[in-house]
């Protein structure tokens, strides 16, 4: 589908429940958010999937949009959603619509609009706004702002290109509070959050001629930090402060046996495709998937996959 295609379907339908993704970022949590506004200033019915894994920080923005209980669908859209094992609630949704931005989208709902170009799944409903309303108004450029940026980190990660500058500068000029959301979003955090980076970074190891570098992020070490959710966003960009490492893996125990890997990369190396090969995917230069296992052999089967691919 085209933006226009994407403006034409929801103008054609009501009854909108829409569907962000398992450990939600700011990306599909804004996104979400900003498009039930906007539908709703539509005349439209349109709620949220209420999340269950919003961090704190993130939730007040979002929680004005949760379903109320017994509110029954018409329309399913699931937003910033790659596939159907990351849809919230569970992978038997009969999607109608997925807006998304990642190239390894499995294409697993009726209508697809997928524009893989843009940094940010933002990018792509602040079109499908303007095409519908001809520009968010202050609440959607409030959240659609949280989305752009925490994807594209304050724009330094490099995804980041010209478009994605373009509709930073129509999100201020609609009203989008810089220094506010910036202040809360990536200049400060919780003694708990800097308890943590300081163990990350002492168990952080370095391999094949420093040009990998992996963090470990325990359940244990959450603990002694006093870290909650709210204090994990990012995790996955601490071991690419390393200078030269080419291919930084993040690991973290999220249960008994499973670890969630989070991949970022230089050109030079496909993440998307090394995480592919445990069911997982994302961006050429940063993706991620889970595995059914420890710490340790999460680390031992990332490695084995990446040696080959390192350049």
């Amino acid at each position: 589908m085209t933006i226009r295609e994407c403006a034409d379907f929801l103008k054609s339908r009501d009854g909108f429940l829409i569907l962000s993704h398992v450990r939600p970022d700011g990306d599909t949590l804004g996104s979400c958010a900003a498009l039930s506004h906007a539908l709703n200033r539509m005349g439209k019915t349109a709620w949220m999937y209420p999340n269950e894994e919003i961090t704190e920080t993130l939730l007040p923005f979002v929680k004005p949009y949760f379903a109320p209980d017994g509110f029954e669908a018409q329309t399913i859209i699931s937003v910033d959603v790659a596939s159907e094992q990351m849809l919230i609630g569970n992978s038997e949704w009969n999607v109608d619509l997925c807006i998304d931005h990642h190239p390894s989208n499995t294409h697993y709902a009726s209508e697809t609009c997928v524009i893989p170009e843009r940094a940010s799944c933002g990018e792509i409903i602040l079109d499908v706004i303007t095409e519908l309303l001809e520009g968010p108004d202050y609440e959607e450029a409030q959240l659609l702002y949280i989305a752009v940026s925490t994807d594209t980190g304050c724009f330094c990660y490099s995804n980041t290109n010209s478009d994605t500058f373009r509709s930073a500068a129509k999100l201020l000029d609609a009203g989008a509070q810089l220094d506010s959301l910036n202040q809360l979003l990536f200049r400060k955090t919780s003694v708990a959050r800097l308890r943590l980076e300081g163990m990350i970074y002492s168990a952080m190891t370095f391999h094949f001629d420093n040009r990998v570098s992996v963090a470990v992020v325990s359940r244990e070490m959450l603990e002694r930090a006093g870290a909650t959710e709210d204090d994990c966003s990012d995790l996955a960009n601490l071991a690419g402060r390393a200078k030269e490492a080419v291919v930084c893996i993040t690991i973290r125990e999220v249960g008994d046996h499973v670890s969630k890997l989070s991949l970022r990369s230089s050109s030079s190396v496909n993440v998307s495709d090394i995480c592919a090969e445990f069911g997982g995917g994302g961006h050429a230069m940063a993706a991620g998937c889970t595995m059914k296992c420890d710490l340790e052999e999460a680390k031992s089967r990332i490695l084995q996959a990446v040696e080959p691919k390192l350049p």
